[in-house]
């Protein structure tokens, strides 16, 4: 079957695309959709990993019924479909290729524009971003003249810490910061082209904060290392997505 979809976020984990395009994706024409790769529940038998014991769990079941319910709320909210891949999170499964992603990649249509997370200080997003990169330039037509170039955003809160961000200097400071070696790995090899700097207004913000409060799991641990990530004004109301080339 075709795809649905004109726009299809990668994210690699649950609340991924919230934190980082919630904004975005509620201005966008056409039905979209949000793809989480580490979407499957942990192997039977697996140790809680120490990310979901300090989120609150006391089991792999748990967590995944949890954050499976908080994910399809955020994408109601976002108005966007809901498409869970099948890979366990890192904690649970090894270092083997996310053939659920590369598959999901291949069946797209060339028109559909696709969103890849930077990878800014995480090895998931990292990996999600690179194989997602070879996935789709190994389709066949992906040179072709209907062939939409990848989009990558960054991945918030980790890429928009510096002081610049939500500037037209955010990229130059995120190249030079201690989290920038991302964006200067990709830059070694691509052309990086600012095609969308969102500056989200009250209301967006608003309906941003609504979707990113559902994933409740996850938010206390995440301002351990951010702080005050959900300040406003501050550093999830600006958004940045590059064109690659």
């Amino acid at each position: 079957m075709p795809s649905p979809w004109t726009t299809v976020v990668i994210s690699p984990h649950f609340d991924d695309a919230a934190l980082s395009l919630a904004g975005l994706l509620r201005r966008l024409d056409g039905p979209a959709a949000v793809a989480t790769v580490h979407a499957a529940a942990a192997p039977a038998g697996s140790e809680l990993s120490y990310w979901d014991s300090v989120c609150g769990f006391t089991s792999t079941a748990e967590t995944h019924r949890a954050r499976l319910a908080e994910d399809a709320r955020a994408c109601a909210l976002m108005r966007v479909d809901q498409v869970l891949l099948d890979h366990a999170d890192g904690p649970y499964r090894d270092s083997e290729p996310l053939t659920s992603l590369t598959d999901f990649l291949a069946g797209l249509p060339l028109t559909t524009r696709v969103l890849l997370p930077l990878g800014t200080n995480q090895r998931d997003h990292r990996a999600v971003r690179d194989q997602g990169l070879a996935a789709l330039a190994a389709r066949p037509g992906a040179d072709a003249a209907d062939a939409l170039r990848p989009w990558v955003y960054a991945d918030l809160p980790y890429s928009g810490a510096a002081d610049e961000w939500g500037t037209d200097q955010a990229s130059a400071a995120l190249e030079r910061s201690d989290r920038g070696s991302a964006y200067r790995d990709l830059k070694s090899r691509y052309r990086l082209d600012v095609v969308q700097d969102l500056h989200l207004t009250e209301e967006e913000w608003i309906a941003k904060r609504e979707a990113v409060l559902c994933y409740t799991s996850q938010l206390a641990p995440v301002a351990v290392d951010h702080k005050a990530f959900l300040r406003s004004p501050g550093p999830l109301q600006s958004e940045l997505v590059w064109e690659l080339s």
